[in-house]
């Protein structure tokens, strides 16, 4: 059954906390906080489960209100010159089973006025995770090519990241895929309206693009040694 989980109240919450970023406004609105966007994105947390269990098993939608799949609010500034306390987005992350932090593969949901977007694969993976995946690309680029080269996946995604200047060090700079091997995040990326955010749908929509974009994210894991 259809449901909606969020409503044009989170990004009017969001669009007021990036005008009034103060811990004193923040205490004082703290409620939308909970009501907008804690409490619906918990729920949506928890109904994607069994959706998430359909795409595969190894993957978890964790509803803990700390250390779950919803990021916090909450900014680390010890090493920012930007010390505004609080994320002005919401961040919904589903990792693979193997992986304690976000720099795993995975599946992930950004909530932000006007730049709202679905996520998946790997974001800034360590080098010796990088070689793992460029060696399977290298060893197998048929099996890169069907990953990411199908229909339905290239009508909605495109694989993208940052990039290296040059080859990068024991890859042949004439490989076919060298630009491929470059990248420095195995990513792709949907971009979603508030419309679609919020309507009833919703829920049936993401998981459906997340399905599509899962042969990239089945691909790493592959190349990681991990179980999809």
């Amino acid at each position: 059954m259809s449901d909606r989980y969020f409503s044009p109240a989170l990004f009017r919450f969001l669009k007021d906390l990036t005008a009034n970023n103060r811990r004193e406004w923040f205490q004082e609105n703290k409620s939308r906080y909970e009501e907008d966007l804690k409490v619906p994105a918990l729920r949506f947390v928890v109904d994607f489960s069994p959706h998430l269990r359909r795409i595969s098993p190894h993957f978890r939608a964790d509803p803990r209100p700390s250390g779950g799949s919803l990021f916090r609010i909450y900014r680390d500034v010890r090493f920012s010159r930007d010390k505004s306390p609080y994320k002005t987005h919401a961040g919904l992350h589903f990792r693979h089973e193997a992986g304690k932090d976000a720099y795993t593969p995975g599946f992930y949901l950004h909530l932000e006025p006007r730049k709202s977007f679905l996520g998946m694969g790997l974001w800034h993976p360590d080098n010796p995770t990088l070689k793992k995946i460029r060696d399977r690309i290298v060893s197998d680029p048929a099996a890169w090519k069907k990953a990411v080269g199908g229909k339905n996946f290239t009508e909605h995604f495109k694989v993208t990241g940052e990039s290296l200047k040059r080859p990068p060090r024991g890859f042949d700079p004439e490989h076919p895929l060298i630009e491929v091997l470059k990248l420095k995040d195995f990513t792709c990326f949907a971009p979603l309206s508030q419309k679609q955010v919020t309507s009833v749908g919703f829920m049936d929509e993401f998981a459906a693009l997340c399905k599509t974009g899962s042969p990239l994210v089945k691909f790493i894991c592959e190349a990681l040694g991990q179980q999809y």
